[in-house]
C-alpha cells in the first residue's frame, strides 16, 4: 500500500514511528508538504497517481485544499476535511459539542481582543481567552485583571477570540487521544496554571473515570473524527469538563499509538469505512 502523510513536519515522532511500522511491512510512505513548491525529494510524494490513503496531520488552508481535492477524487483522507474543519472554529466547536450533550465549556463571548478592551464590558475575571481559530501557536491565556487584558491586546490586537469562563480546577489538564476508537491518555500541568505548562505524564486510560472515556468517544462520533484529542479539566467531582477538541494532535510518547495509526491507515486504504 502507498500511504501519504500531509504534514510540514515529517520528523514528528508520531509520524516517523508510524512510517517505520508501515515500511517494516513493505508499505510505502510518502510525505507531502502542501506549502512546499520545491521539486519532491526522494521519499516524498511526487506528481502522479495519488496514494491509497492520506493522513491529514497539517491543518493549514493549503493542506485542507489538497485534502479536499484528494477526497474529490475518491481517495480516503484521515481525518476527513469536514471533520477537521469542524474542530478549527472554536465557536462552531462549542455549539456542535453542547448541542450533542457533551460537557463542553460554555463560550461566553466572541470578539477581537482589541474590541473586547474597547467595549469596557463588565467582565468576570478571571477568564480564559482563546483564538477563535484552533491552530499551532494560537492564543490560549488566563486573564485575571483588566491590565492583563490590555497587555494581551498590545500583542494580539486583531486576533478573533472566544471568551470562556474560568473554571476552578486541580491545575492539571488531562489529555485523551483517540486513534480509531483506541484511547490513550496523559496529564500535564495546565498552561493556565501559575507555573505554566509542564511535560506530558502518560497515564493508562483505565486509570481515568469511565465517563471521561465515554465522553471522548462520543466526541469522535459527533465530529466524525478518527484521530483526535480531547482536553479535559479535572473538577474533582461530577462529569468532566471538555475545554478543547483537536483533530490529529501530536500524541507523543504513547506506546502503541503508531501501530494503531498504521493499522487505521491500512484499513482505510483497503476500503474500510471511516466515521
Amino acid at each position: 500500500m502507498r500511504v501519504g502523510v500531509i504534514s510540514a513536519d515529517p520528523g514528528h515522532p508520531l509520524l516517523t514511528a508510524t512510517a517505520a511500522v508501515l515500511r517494516r511491512d513493505a508499505h510505502r510512505v510518502e510525505f507531502v508538504d502542501p506549502g512546499d513548491t520545491r521539486p519532491a525529494a526522494d521519499g516524498d510524494a511526487a506528481p502522479g497517481a495519488p496514494a491509497d490513503v492520506y493522513l491529514l496531520k497539517a491543518r493549514t488552508p493549503a493542506a485542507l485544499a489538497l485534502a479536499a481535492r484528494l477526497e474529490g477524487q475518491g481517495v480516503p483522507v484521515v481525518n476527513s476535511v469536514p471533520a477537521t474543519t469542524r474542530c478549527q472554529d472554536r465557536v462552531a466547536m462549542a455549539e456542535v459539542a453542547r448541542a450533542a450533550g457533551l460537557p463542553f465549556a460554555e463560550t461566553v463571548r466572541v470578539a477581537t481582543v482589541d474590541a473586547l478592551v474597547a467595549s469596557r464590558a463588565d467582565l468576570d475575571f478571571p477568564l480564559v481567552l482563546k483564538s477563535r481559530e484552533s491552530r499551532r501557536h494560537d492564543l490560549v491565556a488566563r486573564v485575571d485583571t483588566p491590565a492583563e487584558l490590555a497587555e494581551l491586546a498590545a500583542v494580539w490586537r486583531h486576533e478573533p477570540v472566544i471568551v470562556q469562563e474560568f473554571t476552578a480546577n486541580s491545575g492539571w489538564d488531562h489529555k485523551l487521544w483517540i486513534v480509531d476508537g483506541q484511547p490513550f491518555a496523559a496529564r500535564r500541568r495546565s498552561e493556565l496554571s501559575p507555573g505554566g505548562r509542564g511535560p506530558n505524564q502518560p497515564l493508562p486510560p483505565a486509570a481515568l473515570p469511565a465517563a471521561w472515556i465515554e465522553s471522548a468517544l462520543h466526541a469522535g462520533e459527533v465530529f466524525g473524527l478518527e484521530v483526535y484529542g480531547v482536553d479535559i479539566l479535572h473538577l474533582g467531582v461530577g462529569a468532566p469538563l471538555i475545554v478543547d477538541i483537536n483533530a490529529f494532535p501530536g500524541i507523543r510518547g504513547q506506546a502503541g499509538a503508531p501501530e494503531t495509526l498504521a493499522a487505521l491507515a491500512l484499513r482505510r486504504a483497503r476500503g474500510g469505512t471511516g466515521r
